[in-house]
């Protein structure tokens, strides 16, 4: 059994025991997190979908450790007027384990 939920506007697959890496959610590390904007809820006899959210749906999950990710480096420049800029960026993420699927 799975589902599939919306966090922060991105969707991802929701199983039990999963650990999925998320943008940051600002909750701190060990606290639960619930989630009803669930899409989809797939079993093995059929598939319940959403209008576009299961009315009564939730999925409750474990916050994890912060992370970032891989460094963006920006770089822009006008040919022959001497104008070069470099900029960094790195993403916060956040990983979470799905605990529970209820609906």
């Amino acid at each position: 059994m799975y589902a599939l939920v919306e966090i922060k506007g991105k969707q991802y697959k929701a199983e039990e025991g999963a650990k999925i890496t998320v943008d940051l959610l600002g909750c701190e590390a060990g606290s639960t997190y619930e989630i009803d904007k669930v899409l989809a809820i797939v079993k093995e006899d059929g598939a319940v979908f959403g209008t576009p959210y299961i009315n009564g749906a939730t999925v409750t999950a474990t916050v994890g450790e912060v992370s970032k990710g891989e460094k963006i480096k920006v770089y822009k420049f006008h040919r022959r007027k001497g104008y070069r800029r470099t900029q960094g960026h790195r993403e916060q993420y956040q990983e979470i384990t799905i605990s529970s699927i209820k609906g």
